[in-house]
């Protein structure tokens, strides 16, 4: 007799085997297993057999990288590839300070490696420390300087070589550490004055058997290990050797932002002695920053297998992004591809864009740099360059039923529903080079907010912000790299106002599609009121709704509404799944997305034959303009109020209940202007038209001059 099943994991689904199998047996073929003492025995054998299974599929799935969980098998399985996950990184400052009241006899001082500064954060004390002792020559008195400090507390451990003892380890017994501070010292015995220093190295090429050099690896607890050389490959250390170690424990992430410091440094003259009786003025040249945790499993995960199919050579666009990281760990996302992929293509070229953890662009010394690190990896006639990331944004405009039965406050339930979708557009599926925004997944947040929300229409919107160059003529790129919606009629592209030299008054770009393609023209418009428009210039550029780029003719802008020179450019994702492809990092962006709150009517019984029920379009076309309504005649004059929650500036006139409407005389395109910016949520089982609203306030990042 043999068991038909073998995968069953599931406790019941073991037992119910065990007893097909014992009916298999004459002896048990009509035998009552639950009403015998028997039915303990099988118990215990599903039981044991349950917890062998759980073991055994756990112990398989912990002996690959990409499914195991725990930290130290993950550690474990990319040490096999030669890959050391990334520590924390403590945050630095740069401190410029002034010492005065020094005697008139002192040549110099130092300050000691150590304690340097204390400076609060949220209530928070933190300390910041000085990895190695600095000289500082005294003139006048006075002693003036700037130094580089770090985030934690500074520590050293020594360790006596002993040969003898087998396996003897140098393991640092802290965790928490930041391994780009530490450093390595090896004395030739313990009453010895002079100490080498050893360096740190990745790999072993061009090491030989008397070099300095030592490596780290990650152990149990976050903990790291230094490793010597066996007289080969690095020099090996003798019995009587003492090895001193430095480095900081830091608290990562936590240290950074910190502005003001207070010095609690020790300061010695050339004899050692303590100097005292001195006062000290700081002044902080850069604020801590670039701070950051421990590399996170999901990280060693992904970067771990393509740091090992690199090998130390820049090959490909992949070898770039697995090389990066480690060579300049700030970088938090990165991007590469081969000119062969442009239209027309570019070929022998390299493109990087690199998002650090702390801003937006890379510095231009750091490029600088990177680029001589990188030539050690590159091919001969492979040129990498490196260009600035450009921000892709997702706004949403949802419209969430809610059974009324159940909510007592539907402003409280838009707020959650913001919250949630502020949380969702922190994870890792976007904010990144290769992002992707998942629009089921978006709708299940928001059903999932609460209980109450029976359903939503949400339509996706993306927006590219432009950054002008004023009082210059130029031409302008913007690429979403995603394919757009288009409707026949104009306006699926819109933007927010801006001027331009020989047009008076606000203009705004929109789109006529070029019947039977995929291209369309832009043209210039402005607002003669809240509705109707008057035409300025019909050739203004052209917009591939396939390639999902906007190519903007010479022109010279001169302002516009948004600070920092900023016009917002948004249109409709031909899929409501977008991708952030090449350079463009993608954002979700929850302050500029509507959410507006409807009854449920059916839901709540209120009106079970649906005859009253609001229906929401998913393919509403809204305002011809993004942002705030200016019409031509008023410039950007007096704020008037609100059109469709849009901030209006227009002519208007007032009916005789005192209602405020667009344009100087009544006509059938007037439109009722609200005074105050708010979100209308029905209350009444009648059929009500809502208005949400979005913030005007320009964002605070935005792409490269120009795009």
């Amino acid at each position: 007799m043999a068991l038909n099943q073998f995968t069953n994991l599931n406790f019941e689904d073991i037992k119910t085997s065990i007893k097909d199998y014992l009916r298999q047996n004459s002896n048990f073929t009509d035998f009552d297993f639950e009403g015998s003492n028997l039915s303990v025995l099988i118990n215990t054998l599903a039981y044991n057999t349950y917890i062998t299974a759980y073991n055994t599929n756990m112990v398989a799935n912990e002996s690959f990288i990409d499914s195991a969980t725990l930290r130290e098998n993950v550690v474990s399985l990319a040490r096999n590839i030669g890959y050391v996950p990334r520590s924390k990184r403590a945050a630095k400052a740069v401190v410029q300070f002034n010492i005065s009241g020094l005697s008139s006899t002192l040549q110099s001082i130092s300050i000691e490696a150590g304690v340097f500064a204390n400076s609060g954060i949220n209530n928070t004390n933190y300390t910041y420390s000085l990895p190695q002792r600095t000289l500082i020559p005294v003139n006048a008195k006075e002693a003036t300087g700037a130094v580089e400090i770090f985030q934690g507390q500074f520590l050293e451990k020594e360790w006596e070589v002993n040969l003898s003892q087998a396996n003897q380890r140098y393991i640092l017994p802290n965790d928490s550490i930041d391994t780009s501070t530490l450093r390595v010292y090896v004395k030739e015995s313990a009453s010895s004055t002079v100490q080498t220093e050893y360096k740190v190295v990745d790999s072993i090429v061009s090491v030989t058997g008397e070099s300095n050099i030592f490596l780290i690896q990650e152990t149990s607890d976050e903990k790291y290990e230094i490793l010597f050389g066996d007289g080969i490959f690095g020099k090996k250390l003798e019995s009587g050797n003492v090895v001193r170690a430095t480095y900081i424990k830091t608290d990562g992430s936590e240290g950074n932002g910190a502005t003001n410091f207070i010095f609690v440094g020790s300061i010695k003259d050339e004899n050692g002695a303590s100097v005292n009786g001195t006062r000290t003025y700081m002044r902080t040249v850069t604020p801590s920053e670039n701070g950051d945790d421990i590399e996170s499993v999901q990280s060693i995960r992904n970067y771990a297998p393509r740091r090992f199919a690199a090998q130390n050579r820049a090959v490909t666009a992949t070898d770039y992004e697995a090389l990066l990281p480690s060579i300049y760990p700030n970088i938090q996302s990165v991007s590469a591809y081969g000119g062969e992929d442009l239209n027309p293509p570019q070929f022998g070229r390299v493109f990087i864009a690199a998002k650090p953890r702390n801003g937006n662009f890379l510095a231009e010394s750091t490029k600088t740099n990177l680029l001589k690190s990188l030539k050690s990896y590159s091919v001969a006639g492979i040129v990498p360059s490196f260009i600035d990331l450009k921000f892709l944004y997702v706004e949403l405009d949802s419209y969430v039923y809610y059974n009324t039965n159940f909510v007592g406050d539907p402003e409280s339930l838009r707020s959650s529903v913001m919250d949630s979708v502020a949380q969702y557009g922190k994870s890792g599926e976007l904010n990144k080079f290769g992002g992707r925004f998942k629009y089921s997944k978006m709708t299940s947040v928001i059903d999932g907010v609460d209980d109450s929300i029976t359903s939503n229409i949400t339509n996706v919107l993306i927006r590219r912000n432009l950054k002008a160059m004023t009082n210059v003529f130029t031409q302008y790129e913007l690429c979403f790299d995603n394919q757009f919606y288009h409707e026949l009629d104009s306006y699926n592209i819109k933007s927010t106002g801006f001027s331009v030299s020989g047009v008076d008054g606000t203009v705004y770009i929109a789109d006529k599609v070029v019947e039977g393609s995929d291209i369309g023209n832009l043209f210039l418009f402005k607002l003669t009121d809240a509705v109707d428009v008057e035409i300025v210039s019909t050739n203004f550029g052209t917009v591939d709704y396939t390639k999902g780029e906007i190519i903007i003719n010479t022109v010279n802008i001169t302002s516009t509404l948004l600070p920092e020179n900023i016009i917002e450019i948004q249109a409709v994702p031909l899929s409501n799944d977008v991708l952030g492809r090449k350079e463009l990092y993608l954002q979700l962006s929850t302050e500029k997305s509507n959410f507006t709150m409807r009854q449920d009517l059916i839901s709540s019984g209120a009106n079970v034959s649906g005859t009253r029920f609001d229906i929401q379009s998913s393919y509403s076309n809204g305002n011809k303009v993004r942002g705030a309504i200016v019409s031509s005649s008023s410039g950007t004059g007096k704020l008037v109020g609100y059109v469709n929650g849009q901030p209006y500036y227009g002519d208007f006139h007032t009916m005789a209940d005192g209602t405020k409407m667009t344009g100087s005389a009544h006509s059938v395109n007037s439109v009722q202007i609200r005074d105050t910016l708010t979100t209308i949520t029905p209350v009444n089982t009648s059929s009500t038209t809502t208005t949400s609203s979005s913030s005007t306030s320009s964002s605070s990042s935005s792409s490269s001059s120009g795009y």
